[in-house]
């Protein structure tokens, strides 16, 4: 098997790739609480409780 990496290119340190994936994460979140944002509040609506008391 022949592994197919830049032959100039240097691995990242454990430091960079935690950076871009938080990067990524902060972006995801973002556009996340952007798309909940621009949606209206809209709750369940609870069902009313059984009249207990016609017993």
């Amino acid at each position: 098997m022949t592994q197919e990496a830049a032959p100039s290119a240097q691995p990242k340190s454990l430091l960079e790739q935690m950076e871009e994936l938080m990067a990524a994460l902060d972006a995801d979140l973002t556009r996340l609480d952007a798309d909940l944002r621009s949606q209206p509040a809209t709750a369940p609506e609870a069902e009313p409780e059984p009249d207990r008391t016609a017993d």
